[in-house]
């Protein structure tokens, strides 16, 4: 083993062992703590920006864009094919899914012309599907794999023309359980990817050359031992268009948020069985918030390190996402998620996906998602056709 392999090694057992404690610290540390350390980073982060001037939902192009995101996609396909064999392979991030539950998701009425674009145009329902999952690229228990979990919610039935063809009447939003992305733009992610195809992904945020110290403590802030992934909160992270000449962010908040305890010697799935135990006793609701863009260079579409101050835009109630109360089988859950590809390019063009990384989710998602399925021999399904 290398000399750096065995440094990200022992760095991320550490890790593991904050795991163990971090339950028993974190309520006082995110009510004392977070908010001064957040701020402190977004200062540091911010005061190295330069103001490029740019109108409010205005996108800048960064050079070799295209190419840089055809070798992000490389990379990762390059680890999915290592990792996995053929009808076992798996998404190379927020891969190991907890579920995919039914939802419903109801547009407010009365909502203010300014947020009535897209699928908030008017007051409907949806039938959804909802993927939890966790952070990736692998699989392992989920004690040492839970820090920032994901969510991804695919609308059914959204009528008019989509960005993608594929699926024509979806609707997919994303997140993750912080604030800010793992990386700020497409370059840093390119360098994460070698990182990660090389066992070293710690050693991305502690490189002497080009260290990504800020995007370490933000994601270290959020990254947690949850109790279930029912009982966090979660961010877009990255911009996307409210109508247009308007950007916006979003974030889906549960109705109730008691933190709850993880076991301390928990079982390997036990985000899947906390998650499965509270929607067997009773639904549980996510209100759906966006965060209208003000201000072009405080709150950038091309940094996904920049926490938008919520003192220049509240984060306004637009949604609610229910999950009615259910039961699912296990195989049946594995089997829907390797047929969805959740992609937030399936979208109206009122809500178009913002800034480089967005720009290159498209192909990156796209074809990573063609190349699991093939290789599990699970071609794509319309979503519409899987009743919700």
């Amino acid at each position: 083993m290398s000399v750096r392999r065995w440094l990200n090694d022992a760095i991320l057992a550490g890790v593991r062992l904050e795991r163990r404690i971090d339950p028993y610290v974190r309520p006082l540390f995110d009510r004392t703590l977070l908010r001064p350390v957040q701020a402190l980073v977004q200062w540091c982060v911010n005061v190295r920006r330069r103001d490029e001037h740019l109108r409010l939902a205005e996108e800048r192009t960064l050079p070799g864009e295209r190419e840089v995101a055809e070798a992000i996609t490389r990379q990762m396909a390059r680890f999915i094919e290592r990792e996995y064999a053929p009808g076992g392979a798996q998404r190379a991030g927020n891969t190991k899914t907890y579920a995919v539950v039914r939802g419903e998701y109801t547009v407010l009425d009365g909502l203010p012309a300014q947020l009535r674009h897209g699928v908030f145009s008017r007051p409907v329902t949806y039938r959804a599907w909802v993927r939890f999952a966790g952070p990736g690229p692998l699989a392992p228990p989920d004690i040492d794999d839970n820090g920032v979990l994901s969510i991804g919610v695919k609308l059914l039935g959204v009528e008019g023309a989509k960005l993608l063809d594929e699926e024509p009447r979806s609707q997919d939003f994303t997140g993750i359980s912080a604030p800010t992305f793992t990386t700020p733009d497409l370059l840093a992610n390119l360098s994460l990817q070698q990182h990660v195809f090389d066992g070293t992904p710690v050693l991305y945020f502690l490189g002497p050359r080009h260290p990504h110290l800020c995007d370490m403590v933000m994601q270290a802030l959020y990254a947690k031992t949850h109790a279930s992934p029912l009982r966090t909160r979660y961010w877009s992270c990255t911009p996307y268009l409210l109508g247009e000449g308007q950007a916006m962010q979003y974030s889906l908040i549960p109705r109730h948020m008691s933190p709850g305890r993880a076991p301390w010697h928990p079982p390997d799935d036990y985000l899947r069985q906390a998650l499965a135990a509270t929607l067997r006793e009773r639904d549980v609701v996510f209100d759906f918030l966006v965060q209208v863009q003000t201000d072009a260079h405080r709150m950038p579409l091309e940094n996904a390190s920049v926490v938008w101050p919520e003192e220049l835009s509240p984060f306004l109630p637009v949604a609610t996402l229910r999950l009615p109360r259910q039961e699912f089988d296990e195989g049946e859950q594995f089997a829907l998620a390797d047929r969805l590809s959740f992609n937030p390019w399936h979208a109206l063009p009122e809500h178009r996906p913002l800034g480089n990384q967005n720009r290159a989710r498209r192909t990156i998602y796209l074809e990573l998602s063609q190349l699991r399925q093939s290789m599990n021999g699970t071609p794509r399904e319309d979503p519409g056709g899987l009743a919700a």
